[in-house]
């Protein structure tokens, strides 16, 4: 018997018909309504943004920017605050570029980070920065007594994931935002696997910085993203993407910056896909984020005892600090094999391999099986289709037994 607490959200994504769809962490399917409102800027007002004083292009720029307005009352923070990127590897990279970092300066970073938090910071070492990459536990999580240890005069920055995509492990992001509060040094906080999942109040965070997909939990259009940062510490960031809409001022020889977010939003952009993360954004409220943080957490749990019960199969993480992942191998088999044969057998879809994130696929030892095999849930999955997936598991398991 189905779980009825999913059958509406369930008609708005006709692909759910088809498969069972478990790869949120990487891309979560678009709802209807969010496909709408791309279709409707399309047919009725297909317009750039500031650039015109005609009805149409009015109507474009008005729509566009009350998507920043609901992300801003979404993550509790001022509309100017909200910087549109195309995705959480460019928001990170912005920083990453942005900030005058200078030889001897530190940053702190787990080794569990997905490579778009990692790869930036790594790069900057070509600059005499210090990269003090932080270990994690066997279960991918942080000890803070090491990100206390690491903190001396010359950390610049903390950066961490909320939750591992790799592996699902939750960060004591809170914690971590004392201890650079304490310490006055700058925080960002990637929040790919967290938006749309769970509550996030970036306030409460205190964090300087936080990186957000459009296309994971919030269910909007590939393509789209966003940067919070916070007004005061906005000044620190040199615009690395110059152009129209850009500035205020030019001349042969000079230029003045627009005010915030403007001056980082260069060129034409993605106004279709922002406008479908409005929509997106709508669509998680009117769910109920507590809604969702609720269901993904049991499903969570239950799709990790039921994998974990199989013979022949390893689970990774503690069970109860991970949210909406489960990494899994069946001992003996490749994961990308595992992965091939769940979709061929029940149209199962999941994620297999490294993940981005080979460091953190290394530190949990699964880097001999090819990666992991990554089931990820939203609140349209059911334990019904959580039943299947380990049914399947079970006779792969037992194919690979022997």
């Amino acid at each position: 018997m189905e779980d009825t607490q999913n059958i509406d959200i369930r008609s708005d994504i006709p692909l759910l018909n088809e498969v069972i769809y478990l790869d949120a962490a990487s891309t979560t399917p678009t709802p209807e309504p969010v496909v709408n409102a791309m279709c409707d800027y399309f047919h009725n007002f297909n317009a750039n943004i500031g650039r015109g004083a005609y009805k149409t292009a009015v109507k474009a720029t008005m729509k566009f920017e009350n998507t920043r307005e609901r992300i801003a009352k979404f993550i509790n923070c001022n509309r100017n605050e909200v910087i549109f990127t195309k995705n959480t590897t460019e928001a990170i990279n912005l920083v990453a570029n942005s900030l005058e970092f200078k030889k001897g300066d530190s940053i702190i970073v787990p080794n569990i980070e997905h490579h778009s938090n990692f790869l930036p910071w790594l790069n900057l070492k070509k600059a005499g920065v210090n990269l003090k990459v932080i270990k994690t536990d066997k279960y991918g999580v942080i000890d803070l007594s090491d990100i206390e240890k690491a903190v001396d005069d010359t950390t610049k920055l903390i950066t961490t994931t909320h939750i591992s995509n790799s592996i699902g492990s939750c960060q004591p992001i809170y914690d971590i935002g004392d201890i650079a509060e304490e310490n006055d040094i700058l925080y960002l906080v990637d929040a790919a696997q967290s938006a749309g999942h769970v509550k996030f109040d970036v306030k409460e965070t205190k964090a300087d910085f936080v990186s957000f997909p459009g296309h994971k939990g919030l269910f909007g259009p590939v393509g789209t993203g966003f940067l919070y940062s916070k007004s005061d510490v906005m000044d620190k960031l040199k615009p690395v993407n110059l152009g129209g809409g850009t500035v205020s001022k030019v001349t042969e020889d000079d230029f003045t910056l627009e005010s915030a977010p403007g001056r980082f939003e260069g060129g034409t952009q993605n106004i279709a896909g922002v406008i479908g993360l409005g929509a997106a954004v709508n669509y998680v409220e009117n769910v109920g984020i507590e809604n969702i943080e609720k269901h993904s957490t049991k499903l969570t749990k239950y799709m990790f005892d039921k994998i974990n019960s199989i013979d022949n199969t390893i689970c990774y993480g503690n069970p109860d600090n991970i949210h909406g992942i489960v990494a899994f191998n069946v001992e003996g088999m490749n994961s990308h094999d595992v992965a091939k044969i769940l979709d061929e057998l029940k149209d199962i879809c999941v994620r297999s391999g490294y993940h981005c994130a080979i460091p953190a696929i290394k530190h949990i030892g699964a880097d001999k099986l090819g990666g992991t095999v990554r089931a990820s849930v939203h609140y349209y999955n059911t334990k019904e289709e959580i039943d299947i997936l380990a049914e399947t598991v079970e006779e792969i398991s037992k194919f690979a037994g022997g």
